[in-house]
Order: structure tokens, then sequence, then C-alpha cells
């Protein structure tokens, strides 16, 4: 027994011999307290952080002589060799550049943004924490070639070199490795369900294609964002952020932003992290009534259909329903509500996430971990049509294996769609619920026709005679805020079946694995990485967006890749970095890609890097372009995948005309027929030669539509840039070209529900006598299908950035974009790309991080050009604005806490960003965080 307590009072006091405790100070050249800075022991992985004043506490498990090194963001690195047990270590870091700054995203592995390969952009702790927006999301709207497309208050579309749509498949944006783009939706979703600001601890932007590391969403550039760990994050932060929004349409509105960050390191191997974040305001409101088809037409026209205004896409043609000669030959649109009275504007997000850290081996890198995060909220999205969002929610559960030289990860992202629907067609079955489109025009057109026929004895005008028709067909109709418009507002929301409600239904997922392994470890002549991906998805609608009434659809995509990365010393001011990496992506229901990439970058005196790269990428088709099945009420829309076409079928009513016998100039068709996706790929007319038939009555106009099936889309992208310090100015210039080949986009088809358009198959139109008819008797379905360009389209641009100090230590910087479409669109009317850009945008900055002692200040303003916006919604001219946001901080050391007091839009001048959007007003706030290092 003696022997035993021997042993253990020997270990005991050896381990208590071998652990030394150090404490220092990180500051800065002016004295300053550097928070957050990383202080780890060289050669292990036993590190701290320094505290708000700049203070740490370091545990070592042994005896000096080492080496500690401290780091920051924006800052130089220093190491202090350690002699003695207590011995205190005061680090001076002096700050550095942005060249000095290091990325991840360029080439999967760590390495200064100055020698990145391709362009890359960083937002670090420095720019979230002294951004002018509202939040960090927002602020990425000021980096260099960046466009942040506002969909509503909590829902903002990042975008890269061209083609923005708010369901943007182009751009792909992880959360620590997690791709966050909802399974339903198949694009990110902003940040309504993602970080909170006090957990983040970089965002990296790449624009451009990167399908050669990243898969086939990567096309126009991925956006990385990383969360602090808790192994070198520790401790409680918080924000809390009270103002108003202000917009003219629907007046001053609280708003209201918090978050909680909670993190601790319970023994040098196991650490956890909790965050929760709230958001609530009032979206803004989208009243424009200007006519989608015709700027000039006011509610007063009888074929009137409002931008924001829903009910009025029914429409028809009265002649042509009533077969009566003294009925005008012109299309008639019910009457329709407002947007504001088919919403509530709510804004809200709640998010959530929780995270285990494991680290099993002492100085060694491995770390395992566990993810689980949760976000629900309520927004408006603007697709085909107007959505409210209404507890919509995702999560994602994820593992996670890595150390210096792998990573494997496994995760699931799911979402339902809560209490969402469809406000336009909220709208419609609302006047459905009242009176069915058919009564309606029956009433419409028999006023009209007893007007004639009694010889028009008020001597009404043709405007007067449609008043009046519809005076008489609106007779009794339900009026927002009656019980009645209530009840059949309440009804249409819960019903999901399109043609009685507007309810739309989502538990979709998909499952993902990805891995990397870097050989640098192993290989000495180059740095090699491989690696590979997995996905499958499992689209469950319930028939409200894709043909999955039936039950799920499931498919998958499977890739791998491998990266070859050298330095080479040229001489001893001269360095040259070529990378080449290759990735083959495979779906169920396409051929095989490669895509290759091969990049250069010289470097010279270390101050000047000269890049030059070519690359190809590649996106599949996604779940929408496969398998959506949505009638949007002025069109269908259906997807291409071949078990896709006979999956969607409706049943049509005939016209009078097209039931009447041949032998009395009809069609002799039935009372009804049903008609299947398959006639929108194998029997239909261009929707632009139909409408130049109607207007010349000339067989000669028509040309077949019979898009083709879709198949993925290519660009080869090539690109030259600068990077480099003149004298005290940093510069970073790029210039792009990108060539498309098989561009996805929607094309517009009609389909007669009888007749044949192309019987034999040789492309030619058949002058069938059926289908003739039914096109003039409005016998036809339109459709937006999902295609190839059979046209080439490409695009270029040039980003310059410029960054200084002034005046002493003024912080000052600028951009300018040049982007533009290279497409011949009068030679494919039909053919929309969707480029949504505009061709010049401006942005410029200029702060100081400490004016006087602890007190801050930043201006952000951007200009764009005006520019055209293409999507199903509708298509409009999104005119010129300027935006400057500007905010104030001031620091209290002894309460941990920063003080900040901002606006954005301080100008007042609402503008908006994408056609059909409500105006962005004016934000004011006021927000205290603490502790947040």
């Amino acid at each position: 027994m003696k022997t035993i307590l021997s042993l253990l009072f020997m270990l005991f006091c050896g381990v208590t011999f071998s652990q030394t405790t150090l404490t220092g100070t990180v500051l800065d050249s002016n004295s300053q307290p550097i928070p957050g800075a990383n202080v780890i022991v060289l050669g292990s992985s036993v590190g701290t952080v320094s505290d708000f004043d700049g203070n740490f506490t370091l545990k070592v498990n042994q005896d000096p002589p080492f080496t500690v090194q401290a780091s920051s963001v924006g800052f130089s690195t220093e190491n202090i060799a350690v002699t003695s047990s207590s011995q205190t270590l005061d680090f001076i870091l002096s700050e550095g550049s942005i060249l000095d700054e290091v990325v991840i995203s360029a080439s999967r592995t760590p390495e200064r943004i100055f020698e990145s390969p391709v362009t890359v952009e960083r937002f670090g702790l420095k720019e979230i924490k002294n951004t002018a927006s509202a939040d960090f999301y927002d602020g990425l709207e000021n980096l260099k070639g960046v466009d942040v497309n506002t969909n509503s208050l909590t829902f903002k579309s990042i975008n890269t070199r061209g083609f923005a749509t708010f369901a943007n498949t182009r751009f792909m944006q992880l959360v620590d490795g997690m791709d966050n783009s909802s399974p339903a939706l198949n694009f990110p979703i902003g940040n309504l369900v993602g970080m909170i600001e006090t957990d983040v601890l970089s965002v990296e932007l790449l624009p451009g294609a990167s399908s050669a590391l990243y898969g086939a969403n990567a096309f126009n550039g991925i956006l990385f964002m990383r969360s602090k760990n808790p192994f070198e994050h520790q401790g409680i932060s918080a924000f809390i952020k009270k103002g108003i929004t202000s917009q003219e349409a629907s007046g001053d509105n609280e708003y209201t932003d918090l978050g909680i960050r909670m993190a601790h390191k319970f023994t040098d191997k196991f650490a956890v992290k909790v965050n929760f974040g709230y958001l609530k305001g009032t979206d803004w409101a989208a009243t424009n009534e200007t006519d989608k088809f015709s700027p000039g037409r006011t509610r007063a026209a009888y074929n009137y259909d409002g931008i924001n205004v829903y009910g009025d896409e029914v429409s028809t043609n009265i002649r042509a329903a009533s077969g009566l000669g003294i009925i005008p030959d012109v299309e008639v649109s019910r009457t329709g509500y407002n947007e504001n009275v088919l919403t509530d504007y709510k804004a809200e997000s709640i998010k959530t996430d929780w995270g285990l850290y494991f680290r099993p081996i002492t100085d060694n890198s491995l770390e395992l971990s566990y993810v689980g995060k949760y976000g629900t909220g309520s927004t408006i999205y603007q697709g085909t049509n107007r959505y409210n969002i209404d507890g919509f929610s995702q999560q994602q559960h994820k593992l996670e294996v890595k150390n210096d030289n792998f990573t494997l990860r496994g995760y699931v992202v799911s979402d339902k769609a809560g209490d969402s629907y469809d406000m336009v067609f909220t709208g419609i079955n609302i006047n459905r619920a009242w009176k069915s489109d058919k009564q309606w025009f029956q009433e419409y057109i028999q006023t009209f026709a007893g007007i004639n026929l009694s010889g028009n004895p008020l001597n009404l005008t043709e405007q007067q005679k449609h008043d009046a028709s519809r005076a008489v067909a609106d007779t009794g109709r339900y009026l927002p805020g009656t019980p009645e418009f209530k009840n059949a507002f309440n009804k249409s929301i819960q019903d999901p079946d399109l043609s009685t409600g507007s309810r739309f239904q989502d538990q979709s997922k998909y499952y993902h694995a990805d891995g990397n392994y870097n050989l640098s470890h192993l290989i000495d002549f180059a740095e090699i990485q491989v690696g590979g991906s997995y996905r499958r998805y499992s689209l469950n609608s319930s028939g409200t967006i894709y043909t999955d009434k039936d039950g799920a659809i499931d498919y998958s995509e499977a890739g791998i890749y491998t990266q070859i990365q050298k330095n080479l010393d040229l001489n001893d001011t001269m360095e040259l970095k070529l990378t080449g990496s290759v990735r083959y992506d495979k779906s169920e229901f396409f051929d095989g890609f490669f895509s290759p990439r091969l990049s250069a970058g010289l470097t010279v005196n270390r101050d000047h890097n000269i890049r030059a790269s070519v690359q190809t990428g590649f996106r599949n088709p996604t779940t929408q372009d496969l398998f959506i099945g949505l009638d949007a009420g002025r069109a269908v829309l259906i997807g291409s995948a071949p078990t896709n076409l006979d999956r969607y079928s409706r049943t049509y009513d005939i016209s009078t005309e097209g039931q009447m016998d041949v032998s009395n100039g009809g069609a002799g068709q039935p009372s009804t027929l049903i008609q299947t996706g398959r006639a929108a790929y194998e029997n239909s007319y261009s929707a632009s030669s139909v409408e130049a038939f109607a207007l010349s009555g000339n067989t000669n106009d028509l040309k077949i539509g019979n898009s083709a099936i879709v198949k993925p889309e290519q660009v080869t992208s090539a690109e030259v840039g600068y990077r480099g310090k003149l004298n005290k100015v940093i510069a970073d210039v790029s210039v792009y070209y990108n060539t498309y080949k098989d561009f996805i986009s929607g094309e517009n088809v009609v389909a007669p529900l009888y007749g044949n358009v192309d019987a034999n198959g040789d492309g030619v139109v058949d002058l069938d006598p059926m289908a003739l008819k039914a096109l003039q008797n409005e016998d036809f379905n339109a459709y937006q299908t999902y295609t190839n360009s059979k046209a080439n389209v490409n695009s270029y641009g040039v980003s310059l950035g410029l960054s200084t100090k002034v005046l002493g230590d003024f912080d000052l910087s600028g951009n300018y974009t040049f982007s533009k479409l290279d497409f011949d669109e009068n030679a494919f009317p039909d053919f929309e790309t969707s480029f949504n850009t505009p061709e010049h945008k401006v942005k410029a900055s200029f702060g100081h991080t400490n004016l006087f002692e602890n007190f801050g200040f930043n201006m952000a303003w951007r200009w764009s050009d005006n520019y055209v916006w293409q999507a199903t919604f509708g298509d409009g001219e999104v005119p010129a604005h300027n935006v400057v946001d500007a905010q104030i901080n001031y620091k209290i050391p002894s309460l941990k806490s920063t003080f900040k007091a901002g606006a954005t839009n301080i100008l007042g001048d609402e503008y908006f960003t994408a056609f059909g959007t409500g105006f962005i007003g004016s934000q004011y706030y006021v927000s205290w965080t603490i502790n947040n290092l």
C-alpha cells in the first residue's frame, strides 16, 4: 500500500511540476488591446484567446523552453520564446494589410489572400464589427463584385458575375462546410436560418466558377462562412439591436435583433457551444399597382394585371368565350386584390445551433464534432409568384472528423413549409370562392351584350361599357376586412389544391457526405489533395411544387476531385505558384462531366502578385428544372425530367366553338380534355410566334416550340488579375470572360389542347386545321419549359478595388465593377437569360476604428447603374440608385461592451433591386454588444 501511495505521490508531483501557467497581453502598435487574438504553443494544440482587454492566461503541460505565438486577423504574427515558468508574455502586433490575411476557400488549404490563385474576397472580424450595414450579412454588399438582391427584410440573395435570381441555384453558400440551401427550393435562403453575428469568425467569397473543387452548384461563386470554435473562443457574448424600419408604404415600424453565444471548454479534450438568435420586424411592403405588361394601363383597363395586385391574372377573350360577334375581341381580367390585404408583412427569424467538440488525443489536431442547427422564420419570397413564408423551418445535423490533413463530414438538411402560401393564388381563389370564373365572365359578357343589343341608349363609350359590365360582375364581391373575405382567405391558405387554395407544402430533405485529404505530410515535391462528395435528394412537396403527389422523388449525384499545387522559387525576388485541379461529377440523370482548372500566380518582391487561371464549370439542372409541375396562373411551369412529363396532367374546359361540330365551323371536341406536361416539349408553338400570329393572322408567323429536354450547363472561364501594394495603396484588379454552352433557362411555349403542331417531326409547323382552331378558340395552355439555349451566351467583366490609409489612420477604400452580357436577345425572343446585373457598380467606404479613445465610425456608399430584371414573376427595369449607410461606435472596456448607432439608406431615397419587390426604405438602430472577442 505504501508503494502505491508513493507512486501516486510521485506522479502527482510530476504532473504538478510539468504544468506551466503563463499570463500576458496582446496589444496593437498603439497600445490598444486586441481581443480574440489566438495564443498558442507552437507544435501543439494547446492555446487560448485574449479577452476583451487583450489579457490571456495559458496553461501548458510542459516545462520551458518552448515558443508561444500570438496572431489575429489583420495583424502580424509574433513569437516569444518561453524560458521561465514565471515569464510574462507581452505581444505587440503591428497592423497588416488585407494581403496578409489568410483564406482557405481558393485552394482548400490555408494561404495568404495575396497568393491566392483566383479572385477571393474576405470579410473578417474587423469588417464585421465595423460594418455600416444593419448586420454582417448585409455588409457583404460592400465587397467588390458582389450583388445583393433584396427579396425582403430577412431574405437577401447574394450573387457574383451576373445571372442573378432570388432562386439563385448558381451560387453556393456554405456554413462550416455545410450547404444551407433549402432542399425544396434548391438555393440558399439568405441568412434567415443562418449564423448569428457574435459567432462569425470569417466570411470568404469566391466569385466565378469553382466546380473543379466544389462541384456542380459552384457555378457563379461560393460564400464560405466559418464560425468560432469553442476551444479557441470561449465565454458568453451577446448583442441586441433596437430600432425602426421606415418606408413610405408601411410607415415606421419597430425592429429588434438579438443574439447570444455561449461556449465553454470543459477540458483540453471537450468543448461545447450554443447560439441563439431572434429577429422581428416588418417587411418592405410591395404596393406597386403598375400594369405588368403595359405600364401605361391603369386599374380602369379591362385587361389590367397589376404588379402587386393578385387575382387579375385570370383573364379570357370574351368574344371567344361567348361566340358572339357583338362582343369585342379583347382579353378581360378579373378584379384583383392588393398584396397588402393578403399578408401582414411579418418578418421574423428564430435560429439556434449547438455543437459538441472532442479532441481525444493530446497535442494532436484530431477533432470530432457534432453540430445541429434549427431555424424558423417568416418572410416574403418572390419566385414565380409572391409567397408569404410563414413558419418555414429548416434543420441541419452534421458529424465531422478532421485534423490538419483531412476532413470527413456527413450531414442531413430538411425543411418544412409551415403555413406558407402563394399570395397570387390566394387572390385568385378568394375570387373563385365568391364566384366562379365561368359565372363571372358570363355576367360580364351578358351585361356587355345587353348594352349593345339594346342599342346603347346611354351612348356609353367602349370603356364605359366595360366599366358597367365589371360593376355587374363584381356585385357582391368579398371586400377586404369583411367576414366573408376573412373566411375565404383562411380557407384558401389552408388548402394545398391550387384550383381552390394557395397553401404550399414541403418536407423535402437531402443527405450529403464529403471528404478531403491533403497528402502534403506524405509527399514533399508538391501539395496534393484528393476528395469527393455524394448527395441524395428526397423531394416531398405533396404535389404543391413538384410532381410528387403520389410520393417522394429521390435522386442522387456524386463527384471526386484532385488538386496539385507547386511553389517554385525562381530567384530571390520571384516565386511562382502553379495549381491544377480536376473534378468528375455524375448525376443519375446525365452523363458525367470533368471540370479542370489551371492557375498560375507569380509573386514579385512579396508586394506584387499576378495571377491567371482557366477553369471550366458545370451545373446540373436543379430540382425545379427537372421536377417542377406548378400552375403559376399565366403559365404552367413544367420540369423536363423524362419521368416528369406525364406526371403532370390537368383537365381543361374546351370553348363553345371548340365543341361545335366541324360541319358548323367548330373543332368537334368534347367539353373537356386532359393535357400532360409532355405537350410543352412535344406539341407546342413558341409563345412569341403565337402572339405574332394573333396580330397578323398569318400562319407563316407560327414557329415550333417543342423545347428540348434540359441537360447540364457548362462554362469556360478565363481570368487574369493583379494584387499588390503600390506605396500605401493596396490594389486588386481582375478581368474575366465566361463562355457558356447549353445555357439553362426558361422558354415560353403554347400547347394547343387539340391538333398537331409537327406531326412528322421535321421541325416545320404543320398547318393542322385543328391546331389552328385551338389557337383561334384560345383552347391552348401556356407553359414555361426548362431547356438549354441554342444560342451562344457569353459574359465578361472587370473588378477593381483600392484601399489605403489617409489623413493619418483613416481607412479609405473603393471599388468598381463592370459586368456585360453578350447575347443576341432579338434572335431568340422566347429565351431569357435573366442576367439581372447592372453594367456599372461603384462602392466606397471611409472610417476610423479609433478616431479618439474608444470611438470609431464608418460610412459606406454604393451606386448601381440601371438594369433590366427578367424572372418568371415579371420583367421590368430597375432604376439606378445611390445608397449611404453609416455608423458610430463607442467601446467601454470596463463593461467589455461596444455601443453602436447606425442607419442604412440615410438619404431616404427608396429603391428596389428586382422587379416586383417592395421598395427598400431606411433602417435606424442602436446596438449593444458585450464580450464579442
